[in-house]
């Protein structure tokens, strides 16, 4: 499969309704946190309701998400009733979008799913805490792969935090470099 074009650029910001009607947007990098935006096939499908209901559940249980404050979003192409009732009866914790006029799914270059029996592919974006899209994941028929996939990325990430923050600044401009002499304890002096 070819690489998808937006992996390594900023994430295309949306604005689409969600399931209680309010408009919700998303502006990439703007909160300072990674987030799993998720395009899903049909709501209250057997594999879509699977998905959203592992993307609540780790959000209320595991603490890697809790610990990186990972947005999660889930888009599909149904109508916002048919969202709010799905979000209802799940007990959906995220925003879930409408994008029943194409708009997102054109942004992010998501085509249809199951050789094009379904209108949307199931497929997401893992975008990091600068906006920028890290990687993506397409597989329809696989919904249980979402989940593992974001959580892959946010161990990467906090792996990538943690090496920055040990990685020693660099010296000041014009000053000289500590030499292991100097970084060397002093021997003791003998004692009479």
């Amino acid at each position: 499969m070819a690489r998808h074009p937006l992996i390594g650029q900023p994430a295309p910001p949306l604005s689409l309704p969600g399931a209680d009607g309010e408009t919700y947007t998303f502006t990439p990098g703007e909160k300072g946190v990674p987030v799993a935006l998720f395009f899903y096939p049909k709501s209250g499908s057997f594999g879509c309701t699977k998905e959203a209901c592992q993307f609540r559940d780790a959000l209320a249980e595991k603490d890697l998400f809790k610990r990186t404050k990972v947005d999660i979003v889930g888009i599909s192409s149904d109508a916002v009733d048919k969202q709010k009732e799905f979000v209802e009866k799940q007990k959906l914790t995220y925003p879930v979008l409408s994008d029943a006029n194409g708009e997102a799914r054109k942004a992010y270059h998501v085509g249809k799913g199951l050789f094009g029996l379904a209108e949307t592919a199931r497929v997401t974006f893992f975008v990091d805490s600068k906006g920028v899209v890290r990687d993506v994941l397409d597989t329809t028929v696989n919904y249980s792969a979402h989940v593992k996939f974001v959580t892959k990325w946010l161990d990467k990430l906090e792996a990538e935090d943690k090496k920055a923050a040990e990685t020693p600044a660099a010296p000041a401009e014009g000053a000289a470099p500590a030499t292991s002499a100097e970084n060397a304890a002093a021997p003791e002096a003998p004692t009479a």
